[in-house]
């Protein structure tokens, strides 16, 4: 197992690096941008009334990405929604190396084409930095979870955070990739 390569991993190295490395017209193979991590968080905030959706929330995501999922707090107390500082309000997981490569890949190929009236990703998720972030509005789309066993269908959000300096350069990388921007 130690030695296992991801696909996607393999890809970027053999194809992907190299034609970014032309395309791009870099002049060292360190500015070759590629993905750092992907963080995958879902706010749970009826979890202040019902425990049990938090609990649930956590299952999914250990699912969707086959990581222990943590529990998030609140930073600040916000009157109007009955919230609290440090009460739990969400879950999130950081996702690097190969199970970062094995989420990438499952997630482009699997997960987005079972979106239904699926018309490509908006390309307003980019910060300005080279990182991306998208919002996906059920979590059933993932194969891993049991449509039976949900305790209820939430969004989650997914940011992918790259080494490129600029949106354009981080386009580029994730189209090589698959992802399905819209034209």
């Amino acid at each position: 197992m130690s030695n296992y390569v991801p696909r996607l991993k393999k890809v970027y190295k053999d194809t992907i690096a190299p034609e970014l490395f032309k395309e791009l017209g870099y002049k060292s193979v360190m500015q070759i941008p590629s993905v750092q991590k992907i963080v995958v968080s879902m706010g749970v905030g009826e979890a202040l009334a019902n425990k049990k959706l938090l609990d649930a929330a956590v299952t999914d995501i250990t699912a969707i990405t086959g990581q222990k999922a943590v529990k998030t707090r609140a930073r600040k107390s916000i009157a109007n929604f009955k919230l609290r500082q440090g009460n739990e309000v969400g879950v999130m997981v950081t996702l690097r190396g190969a199970q970062m490569y094995e989420f990438l890949d499952r997630l482009i190929n699997v997960a987005l084409p079972r979106v239904k009236d699926f018309r490509g990703i908006k390309s307003s998720g980019f910060d300005g930095h080279g990182n991306f972030s998208l919002g996906i509005t059920e979590q059933i789309i993932f194969p891993e979870i049991d449509f039976d066993k949900i305790e209820r269908v939430a969004g989650l959000n997914i940011a992918i955070v790259t080494s490129a300096e600029t949106d354009s350069d981080a386009r580029a990388l994730l189209a090589k990739f698959g992802m399905p921007f819209r034209k």
